[in-house]
């Protein structure tokens, strides 16, 4: 068998990408597409409201499935799982993606428990629990093949350090992400799984929107030192950079996408 036919026959990998129909996800999942990922996306839409995304990705190399859920609910995250056995048989790369905002912001001297459990849940509780999950069945198909490849990547955010004191539950469970990210790095470092961060600045996207205006202005006036916004592609290309494995040696680091935010100045 020569090498041309060996490269068509092995299986591309699977991706799992939370939140990844709208929006950073969609953008990851745009990028991993492009490196011939087979791609299982998730999200709390409808398959009928999703549809025209999923008819966006045209590619015949890969495939493409959708399927609906709250990471937040156990049951959800179990029945995700089982979706990518049942469709793929396999899962090689995790992408906790999937985040949600308070629906109200609040100073956190007003803000209510209901809010903090609940973006906990999203942001927090199920992103841990779920790669649980993912990387416990990485394992598995490790020992039953040991030229197995798995990634996790966590999608945090720049409030992991980062005070916003008007939504103090969301920089909580992003810097609860952080510590996430370092403590499953240093759990799977002896299986060679690596374990990334990626911290995005002011993205583009439908949770930016409502806030459009000021952020705006703040760039003008030079929030960031590239006076731009940040657009999902620029997180899609570093999660596929991860992907192909062109950082072997980073397990459990911070990649910054936020141009040049947090770099201190005078």
């Amino acid at each position: 068998m020569d090498r041309h036919t060996h490269l068509e026959m092995k299986k591309n990998k699977v991706a799992l990408i939370t939140g990844g129909t709208r929006g950073i996800g969609l953008g990851i999942a745009r990028y991993l597409a492009q490196e011939r990922c087979d791609l299982m996306l998730n999200g709390l839409r409808t398959e009928e409201e999703v549809q025209p995304v999923m008819e966006s990705f045209t590619s015949k190399a890969i495939k493409v499935h959708y399927i609906q859920g709250n990471i937040g609910i156990g049951p959800d995250r179990k029945r995700i799982l089982q979706s990518i056995r049942d469709r793929y048989g396999r899962l090689n790369i995790l992408v906790n993606n999937a985040g949600m905002a308070p629906r109200e912001r609040k100073d956190i001297l007003d803000s209510t428990i209901e809010s903090f459990e609940e973006v906990m849940s999203v942001n927090l509780t199920g992103p841990y629990f779920l790669t649980q999950k993912a990387v416990n069945w990485m394992i598995k198909q490790q020992e039953m093949d040991n030229s197995f490849e798995g990634t996790v990547i966590n999608i945090s955010s720049i409030s992991a350090t980062i005070a916003s004191t008007n939504r103090g539950e969301y920089c909580v469970s992003k810097a609860g992400m952080s510590m996430m990210t370092q403590l499953f790095a240093s759990r799977l470092g002896e299986f060679n799984i690596p374990v990334y961060e990626i911290r995005p600045g002011i993205i583009g996207t439908d949770m930016t929107a409502k806030v459009k205006d000021k952020y705006e202005r703040l760039i003008e006036g030079g929030l960031t030192v590239q006076k731009r916004w940040g657009k999902p592609e620029d997180v899609g290309k570093v999660v596929a950079s991860l992907v192909r494995g062109d950082l072997p040696y980073s397990t459990g680091q911070v990649i910054m996408v936020d141009g040049g935010l947090t770099i201190p100045r005078l």
